[in-house]
């Protein structure tokens, strides 16, 4: 008697050999590592670059290894809540008090809310803040959601076209797999001739993350809810909840995460703010012009 078997359970099978195959390829290519360079290139750090690259071994190396340099040079988890502060003033960018449905960290973009003009200090609060979601993701999650508000949004303050390629440089080359979703709330009409040129920045698989909602499109408001409870959305943003930014509450609980994440890192936070000469944004490190947190 004939047994069907079940292929795609065969296919996963397969699939998984594979995949973990090519993370030990991407080990030995990339070499021997020390210091925090290892400690971030874990197996699951392998794997977001290899799915980044569609399980491309030579275009993850060459991935990976300009983000270890550029981790080197920039040191992302060593910036602090201190350095960065102006630019959460109003609340441009913070990390929401709830979760998506799925236990995701959720960021929230303002973009209307900008308040500075130093677009390498702004790249500079937007790492920290993406390191921090990383920060806070539950073990189960690798990645985090962005709710993009444009209330207030007008010509004369959105964002400068080197801004947003600097986010989207900073997003897919150096925190790969990291996004599981971007939500665009109701964008204004100005948002469309911008869109129109950032979207030449994304790749594929990022591009496919952007979903535009509108309040009066039910099939975007329906998708959005299948991500978000209603009673956590703040009313901007289509739910029910009222939000108010509170930046001296924000800035007390950063500076807590600011403790954890040198407690993850393995470095005296103290120590480092005395070298630095508790420097702000102005004398941080410049970002690494780069062509294309461990878990």
């Amino acid at each position: 008697m004939f047994r069907w078997r079940n292929n795609t359970s065969h296919d996963q099978e397969n699939d998984s050999v594979q995949h973990e195959s090519k993370i030990n390829e991407l080990k030995a290519a990339i070499g021997p590592l020390s210091g925090r360079s290892l400690q971030y290139c874990t197996d699951a750090c392998f794997r977001r670059y290899l799915d980044a690259r569609n399980w491309n071994v030579d275009k993850a190396k060459k991935m990976l290894e300009e983000t270890i340099r550029w981790r080197s040079a920039y040191k992302p988890e060593e910036i602090c809540w201190h350095e960065v502060a102006v630019e959460g003033e109003t609340g441009k960018i913070y990390r929401a008090n709830f979760h998506d449905r799925q236990g995701r960290t959720v960021l929230i973009l303002r973009p209307g809310m900008q308040n500075t003009k130093s677009i390498d200090n702004q790249m500079r609060h937007l790492t920290y803040l993406i390191e921090n979601a990383v920060l806070n993701l539950p073990e189960s999650q690798e990645q985090m959601a962005w709710l993009i508000d444009f209330t207030g949004l007008s010509i004369s303050n959105t964002p400068p076209i080197k801004s947003a390629r600097d986010t989207v440089n900073i997003l897919q080359n150096h925190y790969p797999e990291r996004l599981a979703v971007a939500f665009l709330y109701n964008p204004p009409r100005i948002f469309e001739a911008f869109w129109k040129i950032v979207k030449y920045f994304l790749d594929a698989k990022t591009f496919q993350k952007v979903k535009f909602v509108y309040p009066k499109d039910n099939d975007s408001v329906d998708l959005m809810r299948s991500y978000f409870d209603d009673e956590n959305l703040p009313t901007e943003l289509g739910g029910k909840a009222t939000l108010k930014y509170d930046h001296e509450e924000f800035s007390r609980s950063m500076i807590e995460d600011d403790e954890k994440a040198a407690a993850f890192w393995g470095f005296d936070r103290k120590l480092q703010q005395a070298v630095n000469g508790h420097h702000g944004a102005d004398g941080a490190p410049k970002p690494v012009d780069s062509a294309s947190l461990a878990s």
